[in-house]
């Protein structure tokens, strides 16, 4: 199990030749839970976020933590509130603990590319592996704001009949979203069903 194979080959179980661009800019080992009941990784190669994507998400959670403050300061000094610092404490704290939490979990986040699926990790403490049959997929989509096109990341959807299947890939870079999306569809074209 690696996660930053030979771009030049292509990868045993995987539908298409390795991709330098899933790669780039990109963590080098997957991080698994500790316990021993923990979801298998399995082989292959497994790819992952952006190192971009902790930096996005850190400025999101700054600005969740301005914002709180700002209100909680706006309602004290003008309505004469107290109350306030309450929620303000908890909310703060909250988004506090989800940044502490940020970089073990971002390096918990990764796909792989199979035979016949993609198949999606992520969470440390609450653990989710989806697979996605590359036959059942409606629809591919990248979205990214305004923060993620000033760090050139963007996230790929995966639409299927069933929405509990469907999955969100954030972080990927731009390039690595675009050929992500191309080699789908393509494979999924060779299958007849889907997009």
């Amino acid at each position: 199990m690696t996660n930053s194979p030979d771009p030049t080959s292509p990868a045993s179980d995987s539908p298409i030749a390795t991709d330098a661009a899933f790669d780039a800019g990109t963590y080098t080992k997957i991080i698994e839970p500790r316990s021993q009941n923990r979801l298998p990784l399995g082989d292959g190669t497994w790819y992952q976020v952006s190192k971009k994507y902790i930096v996005v998400q850190f400025i999101s959670n700054a600005a969740v933590l301005v914002i709180v403050a700002a209100v909680a300061l706006g309602l004290y000094l003008f309505a004469d509130q107290t109350w306030v610092w309450i929620p303000a404490a908890v909310v703060a704290a909250i988004t506090v603990v989800i940044m502490i939490v940020l970089p073990r979990q971002a390096r918990s986040i990764g796909y792989q590319l199979r035979q016949d699926d993609l198949v999606f990790r992520r969470g440390i403490l609450w653990q989710r592996m989806v697979a996605v049959p590359y036959g059942r997929m409606q629809l591919v989509d990248i979205t990214h704001g305004p923060l993620d096109r000033g760090f050139g990341i963007a996230q790929l959807k995966l639409v299927t009949a069933a929405a509990s299947t469907g999955v969100t890939i954030p972080g990927l870079t731009q390039a690595a979203a675009e050929q992500l999306r191309d080699t789908l569809i393509d494979v999924a074209e060779t299958r007849r069903t889907g997009l």
